[in-house]
Formats: C-alpha cells, sequence, structure tokens
C-alpha cells in the first residue's frame, strides 16, 4: 500500500530519534560534570550563560539586568567607545576610549553579578571589582591589543603627527614612491669621531627598488638614470645596485655627531638606507576612516 498522503506522527511509545547535534549536548554536558560545574548553585537571577555572555560583550552585563533606558543604551555606548576608539587610534582621545570601553565593560558584569552579593560586605564587592577588571584587561583586552598592533594595525607618531600603518600590506606588492614603515636598527659607536644612530620605527618613501642603480653626485642621485634632489647627508659620490630583498629608503631620524665629519654620517645613513624585507612593518594608509592621512 502506498504511503504517499500517510501523515506520521510522533509516537509515545518509541522515543524521538536523537539530532545530528546530540552529541555537541553529551560532550557539553561531560565538561560541566568534569569541571564540577554542575555542583555550582547560582542564584535564580543568574545563569551560566550570562555569566559568560556578560564576561565576552561589552554592555551586556547592564543590558540583561536592567532592561530598561540603561540596559537599552548601555551595549550602543559600547558601541560607540569601540568607533571612537578607532577613530582616534593612536591619540589621547583613542586611549581614553579604550579605558572607557574596559571600565564599562567591567561595571556591567559586575552589575549581571549583584545577586551574589546581597548579603555580603562591600569589601567582598570592591574585591570582586578588581578582580573581574584584572581579569578583563589581561584574558581579552590586552591581547586584543597585542593582536591589533602586531598583525592588523600600528600608529606610529611622526612630526607630532600619528600615521596609521596597515600590516598586512605585502611586501611584495610595494612599489617606488610607497610609503613604508619598518624597524630601524640603531649603533653603539665608542671612542671618538663617533656616530650614535637611535634605534626605533622609521618612515619614509621607497626610493628604489630590488636591482634599482643608484647613482650621487654633486647635485642630484639618479635611480635608473632619473634624477632627484639630494636628500639631507646623502653621499656627493659613488653609487650602487639595491640588493635583493632590499629597498633604499632614505632614513629621516636622529643623529648625533660629536666632531664627526659630513662623510661618516653619510656613511652612516647610507648603511641605514637599506632596508630589507625583515625591517618591514606595513604601509600607512593614504586615509584612514574619514581622515585623510597626510604624509611628510
Amino acid at each position: 500500500m502506498a504511503r504517499t498522503f500517510i501523515h506520521e506522527t510522533a509516537s509515545s511509545y518509541y522515543p524521538p530519534r536523537a539530532r545530528w547535534y546530540s552529541p555537541l549536548f553529551y560532550l557539553g554536558g561531560a565538561i560541566r560534570r568534569r569541571l564540577a560545574l554542575d555542583r555550582i548553585n547560582l542564584p535564580r537571577a543568574l545563569t551560566l550563560g550570562g555569566l559568560v555572555a556578560g564576561f565576552l560583550v561589552p554592555g551586556l552585563g547592564i543590558h540583561l539586568r536592567s532592561p530598561k533606558l540603561w540596559g537599552r543604551a548601555a551595549i550602543p555606548v559600547c558601541g560607540f567607545l569601540f568607533l571612537g576608539f578607532l577613530v582616534w587610534f593612536g591619540f589621547p582621545a583613542g586611549n581614553i576610549a579604550f579605558g572607557l570601553l574596559l571600565g564599562v565593560h567591567t561595571i556591567g558584569f559586575v552589575y549581571y553579578c549583584k545577586p551574589l552579593f546581597d548579603q555580603d560586605l562591600v569589601r567582598s564587592r570592591l574585591w570582586f571589582t578588581l578582580l573581574t577588571l584584572v581579569g578583563l584587561g589581561l584574558l581579552i583586552y590586552l591581547p586584543a591589543r597585542n593582536v591589533i598592533l602586531q598583525h592588523w594595525l600600528l600608529p606610529l607618531r611622526l612630526n607630532g603627527r600619528v600615521m596609521v600603518v596597515q600590516r598586512q600590506f605585502p611586501a611584495a606588492a610595494i612599489q617606488r614612491g610607497d610609503w613604508i614603515a619598518y624597524r630601524l636598527h640603531g649603533n653603539e659607536a665608542w671612542g671618538e669621531n663617533a656616530v650614535y644612530v637611535r634605534s626605533g620605527l622609521g618612515l619614509g618613501p621607497t626610493l628604489a627598488l630590488a636591482g634599482d642603480r643608484v647613482e650621487f653626485s654633486t647635485n642630484a642621485f639618479t635611480v635608473n638614470g632619473a634624477p632627484h634632489p639630494l636628500l639631507p647627508h646623502m653621499p656627493i659620490s659613488g653609487g650602487m645596485t639595491v640588493p635583493e630583498k632590499n629597498w633604499f629608503v632614505w632614513p629621516n631620524v636622529g643623529i648625533s655627531g660629536h666632531g664627526v665629519g659630513e662623510d661618516r654620517i653619510s656613511s652612516a645613513m647610507f648603511q641605514m638606507a637599506m632596508v630589507s624585507e625583515n625591517q618591514y612593518i606595513g604601509k600607512p594608509f593614504k586615509r584612514w576612516l574619514w581622515r585623510q592621512q597626510i604624509l611628510p
């Protein structure tokens, strides 16, 4: 007999079949029992999911505990603070927004955990607030800041201006004229007639690429025959071919030379002008959000 038009209903005798995601619930239950989380008795106003979410999401603790005006405004306020951190990234205003975001996050989580301290002393609440602040800072905000600075964005202050550098820009795509940020390795010279070069970060235009021929004269320097005006402390004679996996970037750094001739200063600057790919940090944005980054 055909079963095309027969509607099957759930039987009260046979249990329903396990879903494909059922093993996840079994695993979660096993972990919960293994960590003895099933022995923790939370107040009815608290849930384990709310604790985890309130700890991870800024402002969510206030929203869960107070669904009125402050609760509805908490998450948008945290969003505006994060946006302010990005807009003024590298400026004091951005650091203030970052600190306020951490503060609101801490207050929200402590506020959500208020039922735990209804009968406790003020000292316990202060210690819990301090531990929450340290925990959020070490587990979320400090690692997030390090990831941003090491892999995505880096603010670089030069001549009173802040330039935001994109760290993901590939080194192989750098062309002549592109500005790049790079690590500047200083030296330690001792004795008389020494040139001291400060270590730090450098920012400058790529004057020549690997394989280009650079020649110096008294009035100009040339890259593959194309003339350019001399920059401060450049040699006035000689030339070289840029090695493989290097760029020619004339440094803009502070040099302290006491009783040192111009030839020694030019030699030190020339050595620093060879920037290898290992020193490469990234390329500055031409525009950061709606703010144009004016290169020096």
